[in-house]
């Protein structure tokens, strides 16, 4: 979960945790209020309705005046009187009415009636109106820190898109510097540092690397052909092997340096499998072809780019034909998956482990090691999405990707 959206999670429950808070306090102070004046009311219409009961008008007037009441006119017939207390009487009624939050006392005897209202609810009511006008403000102020930190934050977006950007490749990628002078912007700016620093160190050892290449090449080209014009021997096929071992690793340090450099442009079409592995063992040098079985089950396609997929299945066939023990090199094609396994001991660590450079068992009977060969075959599907997997069956080592 994004920052931005937990903050906002944050936000709403906040919003409305304090519009609960606040209905409910409206609740419980309408219902003492209410209880509060039905007391009083109740209590003081035990002396004034003597008063209503004598005809005595003026002094029950006076009195009122004493505890603080008022007379009032409401239409007792409108919809939003609501009784709230009712206490018939000899000759009379006593009730308690409630309009639009206020209360009433409003007594009847014979003919004669009188409504009063309590004076002390106007500051009641102000003082209720306030506290609503208080929580109003708590929520906007909510609402602009809200408005604030996601302005504070949006810049930590676009840092973090621009590190995504900045990890695909695009070394050139910048964050757009301000004025300002708070702790992202020195944060932006030292982003922006670092990634200047970042790139020219990455141009420059890929240069050294396309440097060094190209140099190799020359004199290996050179050494090739001279080969050919020696004598064949035992010596000379020794010769020509490992020249052929520091051309591929040659070949394969470039291959990881651009894939590790994100350097690359994949041109992912559509292919049939079969089409794929057939360019996968055009790039190989296999002097018996009787090595290799090929069964194929069920035939599918994948978008992939070619080149790179077929150089990751030649790099696994290889390394089965290395490590192979007696038998035949198997590759099975059958739906989603392509199958290389060749009999030999089973891998005494982690496929994870193999999958590093220049890794190779303890205690191994050569020194070869795994090479460049799978870290090239890891960086390739890891391009393109597909799963790479190990298991050990019935005496074969079996690498399979999954499509």
């Amino acid at each position: 979960m994004t920052i931005f959206r937990k903050i906002f999670l944050l936000f709403c429950a906040s919003i409305a945790l304090m519009y609960y808070l606040s209905t409910q306090t409206n609740k419980i102070t309408d219902e003492k209020i209410a209880l509060v004046y039905m007391q009083k009311y109740i209590q003081a219409s035990k002396e004034l309705f003597g008063y209503l009961a004598d005809g005595d008008i003026e002094r029950l007037d006076l009195r009122a005046k004493e505890l603080g009441y008022e007379k009032a006119k409401i239409n007792l017939k409108s919809s939003a009187v609501k009784t709230v207390h009712n206490d018939k009487v000899s000759f009379g009624v006593i009730k308690v009415l409630k309009k639009n939050g206020a209360y009433f006392l409003y007594m009847r005897y014979l003919d004669d009636s009188s409504i009063f209202y309590d004076k002390s609810q106007i500051k009641e009511s102000e003082q209720k109106e306030r506290l609503n006008y208080l929580i109003i403000a708590d929520i906007l102020l909510l609402v602009i820190m809200f408005v604030i930190i996601i302005r504070i934050l949006k810049p930590l977006k676009i840092i973090s898109e621009g590190i995504e950007k900045f990890g695909r490749g695009d070394y050139s990628w910048r964050l757009k510097e301000s004025n300002s002078r708070n702790e992202i912007e020195k944060l932006t700016k030292q982003f922006n540092k670092m990634a200047e620093n970042l790139e020219s160190l990455i141009k420059s050892r890929t240069q050294l690397l396309s440097d060094i290449s190209h140099e190799l090449r020359m004199p290996i080209a050179k050494s090739k052909l001279s080969l050919e014009m020696v004598e064949k021997s035992k010596y000379t096929d020794m010769l020509r092997r490992a020249i052929n071992q520091i051309d591929n690793l040659t070949n394969e340090l470039l291959e990881i340096e651009r894939l590790n450099s994100h350097s690359v442009k994949m041109e992912m079409t559509r292919h049939s499998i079969d089409a794929i592995l057939a360019e996968a063992l055009s790039k190989m040098m296999i002097d018996d072809e009787e090595q290799i079985e090929i069964e194929i089950i069920q035939t599918f396609e994948c978008k992939a780019d070619i080149n790179y997929l077929s150089i990751a299945i030649k790099n696994l066939i290889d390394n089965a034909l290395k490590y192979k023990e007696k038998s035949k090199v198997k590759i099975t094609i059958n739906q989603n998956r392509l199958e290389i396994a060749n009999r030999g001991l089973p891998l005494k660590k982690e496929l994870t482990y193999y999958l590093e450079t220049f890794t190779q068992d303890d205690n191994s009977r050569n020194t070869k090691g795994y090479g460049l060969g799978l870290n090239i075959v890891k960086r390739v599907l890891e391009y393109h999405k597909f799963e790479l997997k190990y298991r050990y069956e019935n005496g074969y080592n079996i690498f399979s990707i999954i499509f």
